[in-house]
C-alpha cells in the first residue's frame, strides 16, 4: 500500500507540531500540507487529493464540524480536539476516530492503524504479498515496528507490557493486553484468558478448558471458555 497523504487543520500551532511529529514517524503516512483554518485547507481540497483529514473543531471563522459537513467527498477524518462534548456529532458525520487532546502518541498510532486496516480491506485480493494488512507497534522510544497480521501468533500480558509472538519473533511493548486486542481483527484473533489473546487460525488442538497454539498449551480462562471454544469450532468448520 502507498503511503497515505494526510493533512492537519488546527488553529494551534504547538498542536499541529505534535501531530507533525508523530505522523513523521509512520512510514505509511505522507504528510503533505498543514493548515491553520478550515479556509485554507477547503481550497486546497478543490485542487489535491488526500486519504486523511486530522481536523480540529474549534477554529475561527469555519469551524471543524461545518467545515465537514460543507464536503460533498470527505476523505477519513480523524478529530483532534481539547473537549469531548463534540463526540456524538462527529460519529453522526462519519469520522473514523476522536482524539481528545493532549494527544498521546499511542492513541495516534491506535488512530492510523485503523485506517490503513480500513484502507487494506478496501482493495480486498487486488493486494500484493508486500501489501499484507499489517500494524505498527512502538518497540522502543524512537522505533515502530511493522508486524504483519497472519504472523502473529500469540500475544501475552505482562502487566503494563505484552509480548507479541509471531512466526519469526518476538516483541515487547508497552501497551496493555486489551487495548492492543482491541485494534486486532476480532475475526482473526480471540482473547482466551486475561493474560492471552491467540489468532484463530493458528489454533491446534482444544482439550477441556485449554488449548494448543505453535506447541505450548494455553489455559482459557472460566468466562471466556464458552466464547472461546464456540468462535474456534465454527471457525474450524467453515
Amino acid at each position: 500500500m502507498k503511503a497515505l497523504r494526510v493533512i492537519i487543520v488546527d488553529d494551534e500551532p504547538l498542536a499541529i507540531n505534535v501531530l507533525k511529529n508523530y505522523a513523521e514517524q509512520v512510514s505509511q503516512l505522507e504528510l503533505v500540507q498543514t493548515f491553520s483554518n478550515a479556509i485554507d485547507a477547503n481550497l486546497f481540497l478543490q485542487e489535491n487529493e488526500v486519504d486523511i483529514i486530522f481536523l480540529d473543531i474549534n477554529m475561527p471563522i469555519l469551524d471543524g464540524l461545518n467545515f465537514l459537513e460543507s464536503l460533498q467527498t470527505a476523505p477519513m477524518i480523524v478529530i483532534t480536539t481539547a473537549h469531548e462534548e463534540y463526540a456524538l456529532k462527529s460519529f453522526e458525520l462519519e469520522v473514523i476516530d476522536y482524539l481528545v487532546k493532549p494527544i498521546p502518541f499511542p492513541r495516534f498510532l491506535k488512530a492510523v492503524n485503523r485506517i490503513i486496516g480500513l484502507k487494506q480491506g478496501s482493495t480486498g485480493g487486488n493486494q500484493s504479498a508486500n501489501e499484507k494488512p499489517s500494524i505498527f507497534v512502538k518497540v522502543d522510544k524512537k522505533k515502530l515496528q511493522k508486524i504483519f497480521l497472519d504472523e502473529i501468533v500469540v500475544v501475552e500480558s505482562l502487566k503494563d507490557y505484552i509480548r507479541i509472538k509471531t512466526t519469526s519473533a518476538k516483541y515487547i511493548i508497552h501497551k496493555t493486553l486489551g487495548s492492543f486486542t482491541d485494534e486486532l481483527p476480532a475475526d482473526k484473533f480471540l482473547r482466551i484468558h486475561r493474560s492471552y489473546t491467540i489468532a484463530i487460525d493458528k489454533v491446534q488442538a482444544i482439550e477441556g478448558n485449554s488449548l494448543e497454539v505453535d506447541g505450548i498449551r494455553y489455559t482459557i480462562g472460566r468466562s471466556y471458555l464458552n466464547e472461546a471454544k464456540s468462535r474456534i469450532l465454527n471457525d474450524t468448520i467453515t
